[in-house]
């Protein structure tokens, strides 16, 4: 059964929760919503609000591939968490 996307309402709502204190997440962030802001998924949403419930710092670790998601919570290692990180992480297509 395919996913629902979610709606521009909640669409607001998680890019308003995904506010960060560090630039650097900031960045991954807003490229993240820049490519998938259309397509995102209630179980995206769900993942990405956990990634989201992290410290700054453990995020960034995580965006940068300095950690992995058991180094940082073994809750995290789940396949929709580990989709939505792999998400962020993506480079810059040139």
């Amino acid at each position: 059964m395919p996913e629902t996307p979610i709606d521009a309402r909640a669409l607001s709502k998680l890019q308003w929760r995904c506010r960060r204190g560090l630039l650097e997440n900031d960045l991954f962030i807003a490229r993240f919503f820049d490519r998938y802001a259309h397509h995102l998924t209630q179980s995206d949403a769900q993942a990405l609000g956990m990634l989201m419930d992290l410290g700054d710092n453990d995020l960034l670790d995580l965006n940068l591939g300095r950690k992995t998601l058991a180094q940082v919570d073994e809750a995290l290692v789940r396949d929709d968490v580990c989709r939505v990180l792999a998400m962020l992480r993506k480079p810059i297509e040139r």
